[in-house]
């Protein structure tokens, strides 16, 4: 194994995760570098895995593992640039396309907004699946490449390249087979680790919570936001989160196409109120976090943030003009009974999208740009009976079944109007 200033012995480490020892930087350091070297083996790893989940980790291990995943890979050196750098992350949702309205938004206000993203998985959509429903638009860029078009256009929405935290990749992929992906610490440092190695100066995390979200309950999400904050801090990083509520879909689009065409309308202040609600709170957030001036809502009526967008496109060869994928098959799911709309299931209308062929159960598995669901009705809204709350689209009709059955539940109608829905930012940490 891996020698150098410490060497340890993975058993050793691993029971003293299992019994409550905490780990010291230097053990968590050689651990990971270990692991990334092929020294230790998957079952090995595996086992300190399920120990963390079950143990848990200190705000000092954090700290330590997070930097060891930094360190197993290049950090983006992003200073010398004209532009303050701000960043964004979001921890998933239903329709939740608010980067592609935020990333051009605050370039078109000052910022310079290296946006590294990635694929979805299961319910919850990706950035890059979205944006590659853009005809010519390409996700690998070289650092070089990056660094032109922060300075020209001032924003980019790329893959993450394999050299930055490689431990995270890794590591991830092992999590996802061990049952140990649920876990606050190790989300914290797979989140944190690529953004610190992505080299921002400030970032602003947008933690989803709620029904269609990963971290479902409240208090788990705020856990979730205060470890990654904490992280961000201890880097040097100005970070703060906001806690924001994912109970129905974001906006009235889910699926890849479908959300772009919606992302366009709000570029050019025409995107859904709750859309705009959480999309202007998160800018006002990297606006103050970067030090930067300006009117993020006048952005988008002026049409600057839409030029932005535009100029984003064309850099990374997409056309901005082009149609977008439609899918040959749309159908209308129905109301019941007349009334309001009083609660549509953000997890269930995601799980729809995903059958549709908009997501995918594994990453290797390809997704379809024009399938997905449109939110025609939406919570606290009208409905007649026999009219349609939910457009499904699809290339293949014999999905759509399985994209019912994923509805069943998810759609309630009551007589009396449901009261003013509550503020979607929830809590601000940070």
């Amino acid at each position: 194994m891996p020698g150098g200033p410490a060497s340890f012995d993975a058993v050793d480490l691993i029971r003293a995760k299992r019994d409550g020892r905490e780990l010291a930087g230097d053990e968590l350091s050689w651990l990971v570098a270990s692991y990334v070297a092929g020294d230790i083996p998957d079952e090995q790893m595996a086992a300190w895995l399920m120990a963390v989940y079950f143990r848990g980790m200190s705000v000092s291990e954090l700290t330590g593992l997070a930097r060891a995943m930094v360190a197993s890979g290049e950090v983006l050196d992003l200073s010398g640039l004209s532009r303050p750098t701000v960043d964004k992350h979001s921890t998933g949702g239903v329709g939740d396309k608010v980067s592609l309205v935020l990333v051009p938004l605050l370039a078109s206000l000052g910022g310079a907004v290296p946006q590294m993203s990635g694929r979805g998985l299961g319910h919850t959509g990706g950035t890059l699946d979205k944006m590659e429903s853009v005809p010519g638009w390409r996700s690998e860029l070289g650092t070089e490449e990056i660094r032109a078009q922060l300075e020209s256009v001032g924003c980019v929405i790329c893959a993450a390249g394999a050299s930055l935290a490689p431990a995270d990749r890794k590591l991830y992929a092992l999590r996802d087979v061990t049952g140990t992906v649920e876990s606050v610490p190790l989300i914290a440092s797979s989140i944190m680790s690529k953004k610190i190695a992505e080299g921002t100066s400030a970032l602003v995390l947008d933690v989803k919570t709620g029904s269609g979200a990963f971290m479902a309950v409240r208090d788990r999400a705020a856990e979730l936001a205060r470890a990654m904050v904490d992280l961000g801090k201890s880097a040097g990083m100005k970070v703060a989160a906001l806690v924001t509520s994912m109970e129905a879909p974001l906006g009235r689009a889910v699926g890849n196409a479908l959300e772009v065409a919606e992302a366009v309308e709000a570029l050019q202040g025409r995107g859904p109120a709750d859309l705009m609600e959480v999309t202007l709170a998160l800018a006002r957030a990297m606006l103050e976090l970067s030090g930067l001036e300006g009117d993020p809502r006048g952005a988008l009526e002026d049409g600057s943030a839409f030029a932005t967008w535009r100029a984003m496109v064309e850099a990374q060869g997409g056309d901005p003009d082009a149609p977008l994928p439609a899918a040959r098959v749309t159908e209308p799911v129905l109301a019941e009974r007349s009334g309001y709309l009083s609660r549509l299931d953000a997890r269930s209308v995601g799980v729809a999208s995903w059958r549709l062929g908009a997501g995918r159960a594994r990453k290797e598995d390809p997704v379809s740009a024009s399938a997905g669901v449109r939110c025609l009705v939406k919570p606290g809204e009208q409905v007649g009976k026999g009219e349609p709350v939910l457009e499904l689209h699809t290339d293949d009709p014999a999905r759509l079944a399985r994209a019912r059955q994923a509805l069943q539940g998810a759609i309630e109608v009551s007589e009396e109007q449901p009261a003013v829905p509550a503020p979607l930012v929830l809590e601000r940490i940070g």
